[in-house]
């Protein structure tokens, strides 16, 4: 993220989410499991926090656009769910902005618990073990392009 870029507090408009609740929800599922593997692959995901991942769910909703992904971890890999599972072990919900600062490491999970802006429910000592993973990821550095003159 370049020097002095934040990403706002922003909600998208109400008509997104109702399209959004009415399209599948496979491919977000899908999506972010190939992500997450990827980022398990390159070494991101500290192995040791994964293996108390195994056999458990996962819900990811993003509120305002009213998508959500489902996937588990079996076997050394994520996996995703077609259908949401109807007591998942762990559900995330928070608007999209909210999401993308936690990427973004902008702000911090506690802080937007804290503050409403993210949702947990299921087992705590899995969000406290997913919490601590997220901490721990080290992002690699990005090139920065050079700035074009004149």
């Amino acid at each position: 993220m370049s020097q002095g870029f934040s990403i706002p507090r922003f909600r998208l408009p109400s008509l997104v989410s109702a399209i959004g609740a009415h399209l599948p929800q496979w491919p977000h599922s899908l999506a972010l499991a190939t992500a997450l593997n990827a980022a398990t692959k390159l070494g991101l995901l500290p192995e040791d926090s994964l293996t108390l991942l195994e056999g458990r769910s996962f819900v990811v909703e993003v509120l305002d656009a009213g998508g959500q992904a489902c996937f588990s971890y079996r076997g050394g890999l994520f996996r995703p769910l077609f259908s949401a599972p109807q007591a998942p072990d762990l559900c995330f919900r928070a608007n999209l902005s909210a999401f993308l600062q936690l990427l973004a490491r902008q702000e911090d999970p506690d802080t937007l618990f804290f503050n409403r802006e993210l949702s947990i429910v299921g087992d705590t000592e899995l969000g406290l073990v997913i919490k601590n993973m997220l901490d721990a990821v080290e992002w690699p550095q990005l090139p920065t392009l050079p700035i074009f003159r004149h």
